[in-house]
């Protein structure tokens, strides 16, 4: 449990310009004062992030959405009622006082307000909005735990608020308006379903290495050290070669597991939640564990399964 004084310490670093790794629901964030040029910088300096990928700014509460963004499209309105706060990211026209840095130049912002308790009090204690990408090195896998955190930084670690496990897993939904149109960026803890659910179909923005429009496009990320092939059936290794197994659930995998020499489940009952929330603290246990290969087995792209996937791509992506 975090103590009143590390929330206080946290919330002070944050005011003075300098970086706290902390937990929500989907993973722990790298977080910055989002109106502070030079702590944003510390983070993309920190991460070894580019400048042209924009970051997600968090906020305490849905009315705080007010200050940061010039125009509320009716459908993200519909969007941010039901499903904040949560593991959803709108994409909207900024105000001025956000800067440059943190949109990459753009002229939208993407803001979220996370269900986690102890992220929302420490933004509340703040009292600023924070740009918080997920807390690792750009482009490895993203941090679910503190340890993880600390694993990735070792000696240059920011302060890490611990609030345990993440419960989602996976990072957030991020979606926007242009032409009349729900825009998806990237899939994530909202289900494109549940979307549709509120405002009809959305269309797919896809990725994008270059100019990225939102955060959450660039194709490769998530990436574990060692090469991640997604594949189903049997698969055979190379002389001497040492594969790893990311499986679905012990009932998915047909296949003997006598050519791999560790083997990690998402899950036991078959549930996609359950496979969300243990997908990156597998994928690091399988780069641990001195594999030479990780072979991903692919999940039923319903629900969660579609944001599974999208990650499993992008580690696989060359």
């Amino acid at each position: 449990m975090i103590t009143d004084q590390e929330f206080s310490d946290a919330a002070q670093r944050i005011v003075d310009g300098g970086l706290v790794a902390f937990p929500t629901e989907t993973v722990y964030g790298l977080g910055a004062n989002a109106l502070d040029v030079d702590a944003v910088s510390k983070v993309f300096e920190l991460k070894g992030r580019p400048t042209f990928d924009p970051l997600i700014v968090h906020v305490a509460s849905p009315k705080d959405l007010d200050d940061l963004i010039s125009d509320f499209p009716r459908p993200i309105e519909h969007l941010v009622n039901e499903f904040w706060p949560g593991p959803l990211s709108v994409v909207l026209p900024k105000r001025r006082g956000i800067p440059d840095l943190v949109t990459s130049g753009l002229p939208s912002v993407a803001v979220r307000c996370p269900s986690h308790p102890d992220a929302a009090r420490l933004i509340r204690n703040a009292g600023v909005p924070i740009a918080a990408p997920s807390a690792n090195r750009f482009g490895c896998i993203s941090p679910t735990t503190a340890d993880h955190v600390r694993e990735q930084f070792r000696e240059a670690a920011p302060m890490i608020l611990d609030g345990g496990p993440c419960q989602v897993g996976v990072e957030s939904t991020v979606v926007g308006f242009q032409d009349d149109d729900v825009i998806l960026y990237r899939p994530g803890g909202v289900t494109i379903e549940a979307i549709e659910e509120v405002v009809g179909s959305v269309r797919h923005a896809g990725t994008d290495d270059s100019s990225p429009s939102s955060p959450g496009q660039l194709t490769k990320h998530y990436a574990p050290s060692v090469t991640l092939e997604i594949a189903s059936g049997r698969i055979h290794a190379g002389i001497g070669e040492r594969l790893g197994l990311l499986g679905f659930s012990p009932s998915e995998e047909a296949q003997s597991g006598e050519e791999y020499c560790h083997i990690e489940f998402l899950t036991e009952s078959g549930s996609l939640r359950e496979a969300a929330a243990n997908l990156f603290a597998a994928m690091r246990r399988l780069d641990a564990a001195g594999v030479d290969r990780i072979i991903a087995r692919p999940v039923p792209e319903v629900g969660l399964g579609v944001a599974i996937m999208d990650r499993l791509r992008r580690a696989s992506a060359s």
